[in-house]
């Protein structure tokens, strides 16, 4: 019998969404998931209908680095920018409550999108992303050649933020973006996964896991915690 990790790999690797929970340590957040490669209009609206969370693109660190796509948290403290614009110098992110970095890089539109926020809009952004980066993998491009790819696609500022994944993933840091990387990794995917977390319907409070399990349930979609990745993939939490 299948664990549902393994439940959870299977219907990843078929474009099949996933939810994860990451634990009662962290965010207590659920995310629902999908590879980047997956993304279609149905997934975005869905994604927008059933979250209420932000919308994000997880991205393997990997492909922070072959794309040349820089943490913005390293951006807004970099001296020279903050001599030219010293509020940046008070905005400076040094109490997050669940972590001590954050992960979030640019934020990208695809450059054949209007606005960049509709459902059609933002399902070609991901969508095209993960394609892009599984061509730069499959071609073994350089980080020049990657990124000159980039550019003639992407423009920034966009409407999907991007989240890089720690350096050693979830051996360093058991995130949401992490956890989400992950699974596209076991799934034989491109690290590169769109997701949203769920909140209640009123928006004040994380989704509950117990009313996570039961839309998960609901659904048929493979719920799995940050708990179950850690112990199949053999790391200490």
């Amino acid at each position: 019998m299948e664990s549902i990790v393994e439940q959870a790999i299977q219907a990843f690797s078929k474009g099949h969404p996933v939810m994860v929970f990451d634990s009662d340590f962290r965010e207590c957040e659920t995310d629902l998931l999908w590879p980047a490669t997956a993304a279609s209009p149905a997934v975005m609206r869905r994604l927008r209908q059933d979250c209420g969370g932000l919308l994000f693109l997880a991205i393997g660190d990997e492909l922070g680095s072959l794309f040349g796509l820089p943490w913005l948290q390293d951006i807004h403290t970099h001296p020279t920018l903050v001599a030219e614009n010293p509020v940046l110098g008070k905005l400076i992110t040094d109490d997050l409550q669940y972590d001590s970095r954050s992960a979030f890089t640019l934020s990208l539109n695809h450059r054949e999108t209007y606005t960049g926020i509709t459902d059609r809009d933002r399902a070609l952004t991901t969508r095209r992303f993960g394609e892009l980066a599984g061509e730069m993998i499959a071609n073994k491009a350089s980080e020049k050649t990657a990124q000159e790819a980039l550019g003639a696609e992407f423009r920034t500022p966009g409407h999907i933020p991007v989240c890089r994944e720690s350096p050693r993933g979830l051996a360093t840091r058991q995130g949401h973006t992490e956890l989400a990387v992950a699974i596209a990794r076991l799934a034989g995917h491109v690290p590169a996964t769109i997701g949203a977390e769920m909140l209640q319907p009123d928006g004040d409070r994380a989704l509950s896991v117990e009313a996570a399990r039961e839309y998960a349930m609901l659904h048929n979609i493979p719920m799995i915690t940050g708990a179950d990745l850690l112990k199949a993939l053999e790391i200490e939490g």
